[in-house]
């Protein structure tokens, strides 16, 4: 039974559809072939194993390998066909009247070589070009429809905060502390991917760590790594158990119905000491700072280097979104479908902030030996200026 309750309504997708011919336009392409899933998801409405084929004039056709039934179910798009194989692409093509591309836009930043290769075979006498960027930038301008439904996580991510504060005790394993907090996010409906676009980066809800392995830096493009449970993960939870009078950090991504929020908030049990509790602050004043400045027109670049001279006047330059020369260069990024999403508000970044982008802004300190404090909102950029959606209690929660 598909849940056709849930589908994207056709208007929703024709107008993403008509945003990305204008992009190909543009740009001189005569079509692009989605493959990625969160690409196919917001043209198509649909993750089944397909492809979706846009021509810079017409109407896209869906071609579905498996399941060609639920993607059809769950699609709005009006061409749709089933395939066997890559193929057989350009007879369905030409059976809906499409001529074969001169030049094939393709998301050169995600898909495998092998298909790279593949495709030249298919489409010999294409030009293979890339068009992740139009895609991410379409993708970073949210319709009202995908701001509901952030808004959404945005409030299930605040009652995640509040479970949270409640299930904390002396003694618990971060671990088990996390299976408590995560098993109540799936009560709430939270979908269990977090999807994440940039090559080998992943996450599972997020990071929930206490004391100095929450400073444990990892792989992970993300100021917290975390001890983990072992090599094989790198991040996130491990066995420590939870002390008294040390920083607890919840950083966790809600998604619910493709969307996310993401939300960081410290608690510690006893009690916190005051250099940390300091750090804490200073962090939300940054914040406060930084929401002043965010609005439509300006440069993402220019919020991420404010943010180092905000943290250098109070002193915490050496601790500020990272603690040595491998310390993240951003200080927000944009949010939808996936974690990582137009614009980064980072380092020489000259993308402008346009009204209707989502952005986490994720002041942080991280202090070796320590831990972490800091916090992190999900907020939207307006015409005036910023709105924050998630709105739990930003002080540290001590219990």
């Amino acid at each position: 039974m598909f849940h056709t309750d849930a589908n994207t309504p056709f208007e929703e997708i024709q107008h993403r559809i008509e945003r990305l011919q204008t992009a190909l336009g543009e740009s001189g392409i005569d079509g692009a072939l989605i493959f990625q899933k969160t690409d196919l998801y917001y043209f198509a409405g649909t993750i089944q194993q397909a492809n979706l084929y846009v021509p810079a004039d017409g109407d896209p056709v869906l071609m579905a390998r498996k399941n060609p039934e639920r993607a059809r179910a769950e699609s709005p798009l009006k061409r749709q066909a089933a395939v066997d194989s890559l193929k057989q692409m350009t007879e369905v093509l030409a059976r809906h009247g499409i001529a074969l591309p001169l030049r094939l836009g393709l998301e050169l930043d995600v898909i495998p070589a092998q298909l790279y290769l593949s495709l030249g075979e298919i489409f010999p006498d294409a030009r293979r070009l890339d068009i992740s960027h139009a895609i991410r930038k379409i993708r970073s301008v949210k319709s009202e429809a995908e701001i509901a439904l952030i808004r959404e996580a945005a409030r299930d991510a605040d009652q995640v905060a509040a479970f949270a504060a409640g299930a904390l005790r002396e003694g618990i394993a971060e671990i088990e502390l996390a299976g408590i907090v995560e098993a109540e996010a799936r009560r709430l409906g939270h979908q269990g991917f977090v999807r994440m676009r940039l090559w080998g980066q992943e996450m599972f809800y997020g990071h929930l760590m206490a004391g100095a392995g929450a400073a444990v830096p990892s792989y992970l493009a993300s100021p917290t790594g975390g001890a983990a449970l072992s090599p094989a993960v790198a991040q996130g939870s491990s066995l420590h158990p939870i002390r008294r009078r040390e920083p607890v950090l919840v950083d966790y991504v809600f998604a619910k119905n493709g969307y996310l929020a993401d939300h960081t908030r410290i608690f510690a049990v006893g009690g916190l000491d005051d250099d940390l509790l300091a750090a804490h602050r200073a962090a939300l004043e940054i914040q406060e700072f930084l929401k002043q400045e965010i609005r439509p027109g300006v440069a993402a670049g220019k919020i991420y280097d404010l943010s180092l001279s905000l943290a250098a006047e109070r002193g915490y330059a050496d601790h500020f979104m990272g603690a040595d020369d491998r310390r993240i260069r951003f200080v927000g990024h944009g949010i939808g479908l996936e974690l990582d999403e137009y614009p980064f508000l980072a380092q020489g970044q000259e993308i402008l902030l346009q009204a209707g982008m989502v952005i986490a802004l994720e002041p942080k300190m991280v202090f070796p030996g320590r831990g972490v404090v800091g916090i992190e909102n999900t907020h939207l950029v307006t015409e005036s200026g910023v709105e924050q959606l998630t709105r739990f209690e930003e002080e540290v929660i001590i219990v």
